[in-house]
């Protein structure tokens, strides 16, 4: 028996409000990847079940959505703005560039100048928008940051900033070196890496970044698992009456309070599942069995990145 939805869960875990803004959103927010077609490529099986999973979300006080242009490519921007547009005003979209989608349905670097300029136009057209809320500079490899100097994607993106396209710029698949270097250009309100029970590379950055109020959004909450680690989660899943999503969920909003959630999915009922986790809390036993998962964790494959 899954956990049910609380009367509480609009609380979604709390609000965070991103640094030296006003924008401030639920810890609970919902990413929008998985509305387009098998492989993140090309329309939804179910346009209509895109829409209705959106219009749920935010009915249940969601008002961050995780978005991109190249999530389709233009697909899930598209349904986002026929199901929500004219948008809630208390909504914040944040999206990304830095790639793009090759005809073979493959994930290509796009971070050159002209890429980046035309990423963000892109996101403003299908959006439906004048002005995107945050835009992170996505770099790196599959699942892991690469090391090396980020300058100038993001003095792209600075630019646009300047010209009122952008309100606020975060970072996505980055080490903190990077981060500091970008703090040098511009302001940085989040972090967007890989992240979760089995794979903890990002402790120290996490604190560092609660330190100086970042939001630190970690992507693919059961990525990397071994079958060891995904069985130690399936018991203490069971021992809660949850689901092992909604205990990694759990996990990681009790891991920091900077840190927020953008959980994924083309289902309404895993929608509610999902935001349900929320109101869960982990118990002292029950975090320290989830922490000594991490050890002998693996990388997720191409397939199932979450960019």
């Amino acid at each position: 028996m899954h956990r049910p939805i609380t009367h509480d869960e609009n609380k979604l875990s709390g609000k965070f409000t991103f640094p030296a803004t006003s924008v401030t959103v639920h810890r609970m927010g919902y990413g929008a990847m998985q509305l387009a077609g098998p492989g993140v490529f090309g329309p939804p099986r179910d346009p209509e079940a895109a829409v209705a999973v959106l219009r749920a979300a935010v009915a249940a006080g969601v008002n961050h959505i995780d978005t991109s242009d190249f999530y389709g490519p233009h697909v899930t921007n598209q349904i986002i703005r026929r199901a929500l547009h004219p948008y809630p005003k208390e909504l914040v979209i944040v999206t990304k560039v830095g790639a793009r989608r090759g005809a073979d349905k493959s994930w290509i670097p796009a971070l050159s100048r002209q890429e980046l300029i035309d990423g963000v136009h892109d996101n403003l057209t299908n959006l439906g928008l004048d002005i995107l809320d945050v835009v992170n500079l996505r770099v790196g490899g599959i699942a892991e940051p690469s090391e090396g100097s980020i300058a100038e994607p993001l003095a792209a993106l600075v630019e646009l900033k300047r010209q009122g396209l952008v309100r606020h710029i975060g970072l996505s698949n980055v080490t903190p070196t990077q981060l500091a270097e970008a703090q040098s250009l511009t302001k940085i309100v989040c972090i967007q890496n890989f992240y979760n029970i089995a794979h903890r590379n990002d402790d120290a950055f996490i604190e560092d970044l609660a330190r100086q109020h970042i939001a630190y959004v970690p992507f693919f909450p059961l990525g990397g698992f071994s079958p060891l680690q995904s069985g130690a989660l399936d018991a203490v899943a069971a021992s809660l009456r949850a689901t092992p999503m909604q205990v990694a969920l759990a996990w990681l909003l009790q891991r920091s309070p900077n840190v927020l959630l953008i959980p994924g999915t083309s289902s309404v009922q895993h929608l509610r599942e999902n935001l349900a986790a929320a109101q869960l809390t982990l118990p002292a036993e029950t975090l320290a069995r989830l922490n000594a998962i991490a050890a002998g964790s693996e990388q997720p494959t191409k397939s199932e990145e979450k960019i």
